[in-house]
């Protein structure tokens, strides 16, 4: 070690005041997925991010029987319908102990294939025999081979130098998932993976959604709770759904909403469920895509996805039944608090403004869906950038740091039209001498987001005068 003696100067970094500006449009999915499958199967219960449907079918499988797999249509409504990314996926489905064994069956073979559902799980418990059962085991690698397809399912494939390749059936054993036991108590569990997402894939989601259980009671309570308070310091919106099976017309939603008591102000209540090519879809799904696009466009979440194309061409029940509202129905569901879909101009459109807590709560940042996100938004953003200050000396110059970072991000978003305004300001009310000497600094933020145009009401005036060019 070199010895030093004198005086010497060194550069400290200059406090940082850029805000680091966090993302928004970014879904939580939870739920099952047919991890079994997976090529680089995703931990059960961890948040894993992904950039694709390619790269979500790689860690949580895929298969077409979304009501097992609820976490599939959230992959194809948001990569394949919406063409967005990132979201982050947390599967539930433990293949290690959701499971069960599936007694021995023959199986048909079609074009030298034999095809077992997307339950079967390739494992040692795999035993293929001849029809009927007896004999010895065929060899894997040898006598056939076993891969998941891209529908999801387990394919046996006889080989053409191996004992069965002349089989027309094929004796199959094998253990399978038992994607019921991922029930609304065990989602209701899990939603505390959400804690994990900045530790696991370095993202902070602002949209919770759990396609096929959030229209349970407890999963929607505590999807508003986790929403409201996301790491102890983040915020977002629970996007949940009404039951489509007990919720069958405008009036039973409204009824359903107000029985289940869904009136908190960080959840985002859908109904009923859109439809594609024959498909249903939870609307939850579609909206969190919506929601991600219309933020893309924008770089922050200041616009409503009210009047905003969905990708679908109908809406209807859990049973396919088709729902076809009026303007005035549908405005009805928005009157409580209840984001549904019209057919508009020119197609189908998502249809509300409304958080969950209207209209029991008018005020602005709580009861319209872009304004409440904004300050949301807003608030995610200034903690992440606040944390460059935290433990540092509480020293004029950082005060005045913050405060200038921040008014120079808030003046941005102002002259973009993303706010009509806003502030910042260390008041000495807020902090007197006895916080400051115990290090806490309380900053206090003002902003107004503009409020979407709920309603448009044009005069229309007879006016005579104009008659007079007649005789010009």
């Amino acid at each position: 070690m070199t010895m030093k003696h004198g005086v010497y100067v060194t550069k400290e970094a200059k406090a940082k005041t850029a805000p680091e500006v966090v993302d928004s449009g970014i879904p939580f999915y939870i739920g099952a997925s047919p991890v079994q499958g997976a090529s680089s199967p995703a931990k059960v219960g961890v948040p894993v991010l992904c950039e694709s449907f390619e790269d979500a079918r790689e860690k949580l499988g895929y298969s077409d029987d979304w009501t097992s797999y609820p976490l599939c249509e959230a992959m194809d409504v948001h990569f394949r319908l919406y063409g967005m990314a990132p979201a982050i996926f947390c599967n539930l489905l433990d293949p290690a102990s959701m499971r069960e064994s599936a007694e021995a069956a023959d199986i048909p073979v079609g074009d030298g294939q034999a095809k077992l559902p997307a339950e079967a799980i390739l494992d040692d418990t795999l035993v293929v025999k001849e029809q009927g059962g007896s004999g010895e085991p065929y060899v894997e690698g040898t006598d056939y081979s076993a891969f998941y397809d891209d529908d999801g399912k387990l394919i046996l494939e006889v080989l053409p130098d191996g004992s069965a390749a002349e089989a027309a059936q094929l004796n199959v054993a094998y253990s399978k998932v038992t994607p019921s036991s991922v029930t609304a108590d065990e989602v209701a569990i899990g939603l505390e993976a959400v804690e994990r997402c900045m530790v696991t894939v370095g993202k902070i989601p602002d949209l919770l959604c759990a396609p096929g259980y959030s229209q349970d009671a407890g999963v929607a309570a505590v999807m508003a709770v986790k929403a409201a308070n996301v790491q102890g310091m983040f915020h977002a919106k629970a996007v949940l759904d009404l039951d489509c099976t007990d919720a069958t017309t405008g009036s039973t939603a409204i009824a359903k909403k107000a029985e289940l008591a869904l009136t908190d102000k960080n959840q985002i209540v859908c109904w009923p469920m859109p439809q594609k090519n024959g498909r249903l879809y939870h609307m939850s799904t579609h909206l969190c895509a919506l929601m991600a696009r219309v933020d893309a466009g924008n770089g922050c979440p200041y616009e409503s996805p009210s009047n905003r194309a969905l990708e679908c061409d109908g809406v209807a029940l859990a049973d396919g039944s088709e729902v076809l509202l009026t303007l005035s129905e549908a405005n009805e569901l928005n009157a409580v608090g209840i984001v549904t879909a019209l057919h508009g101009f020119d197609g189908w459109i998502a249809w509300g403004n409304y958080t969950a807590c209207y209209p029991a709560d008018t005020a602005p940042e709580n009861a319209f869906i872009p304004v409440s996100r904004m300050f949301d938004w807003v608030g995610n953003t200034l903690v992440k950038t606040f944390w460059n200050h935290l433990d540092k000396p509480i020293l004029r110059r950082r005060l005045d740091s913050i405060i200038d970072g921040a008014t120079i991000w808030l003046n941005g978003l102002t002259g973009s039209g993303y706010l009509y305004g806003g502030r910042v300001e260390i008041p000495e009310a807020d902090n007197p001498k006895e916080n400051l000497v115990a290090g806490i600094v309380k900053p206090r933020i003002a902003l107004t987001p503009p409020s979407p145009a709920q309603e448009i009401t044009t005069t229309l005036t007879y006016d005579a005068s104009y008659a007079d060019s007649l005789f010009e």
